[in-house]
């Protein structure tokens, strides 16, 4: 019975992630910023590690400023790496562990694009061939072309700024990663749940 408990908490807590999503994707950033902050207040800086994985994923899409959306893609990343840390040996922890896996094509194309966008051609370089090594575990449909498209997009632009990471200086006004518009997506998918 506790356990039930527990698995409709957690099927809550997604769906009022998911809930503050949709009201970022209908263009109300500053609300979802603001939403998003009082989930990841109530989830916790050691909650659970799905809840902080899919929310900071979301979060880092309402930023404003790239630097800011490079540290919630971190702390994204972060918590992917501690849900595959808290999995043991059974079978459906083997399950979700595939699912972990389907994490990691999108959480490293964010931070290659957020390093890109900072001017970091090497660390972005690094991330892209992080995301480009573990893409295989995405299935052949719409999210999974998204993210390879996402992926391609990234290695023609970084290939186009030269091993020395010559990206163009942003228009006046202003700073760098600004311009992809809504979640700065120019270079991937729109981010769904992980």
């Amino acid at each position: 019975m506790a356990e039930q408990q527990e698995q409709a908490a957690a099927d809550a807590m997604m769906t009022r992630i998911g809930q503050v999503a949709m009201l970022l994707h209908g263009g109300d950033r500053e609300e979802a910023r603001g939403r998003f902050l009082d989930l990841w207040t109530e989830i916790g800086e050691d909650g659970d590690a799905l809840h902080r994985c899919t929310l900071a994923h979301y979060m880092a899409d309402a930023q404003d400023d790239p630097t800011d959306e490079l540290a919630w893609d971190l702390r994204a990343l972060s918590a992917a790496d501690a849900l595959t840390d808290a999995l043991t040996d059974t079978r459906l922890v083997e399950q979700q562990s595939i699912a972990v896996r389907a994490f990691y094509p999108s959480l490293h194309l964010s931070l290659a694009v957020d390093y890109a966008n900072l001017g970091r051609s090497e660390a972005a370089r690094s991330h892209l061939r992080r995301a480009r090594d573990t893409v295989d575990v995405l299935g052949d449909d719409a999210y999974g072309d998204g993210v390879r498209a996402g992926i391609g997009r990234l290695e023609l632009r970084l290939d186009e700024e030269g091993p020395s990471g010559g990206a163009s200086e942003p228009a006046p006004g202003q700073t760098p990663g600004q311009g992809r518009g809504p979640g700065g997506e120019t270079l991937g998918p729109p981010r769904q749940r992980p």
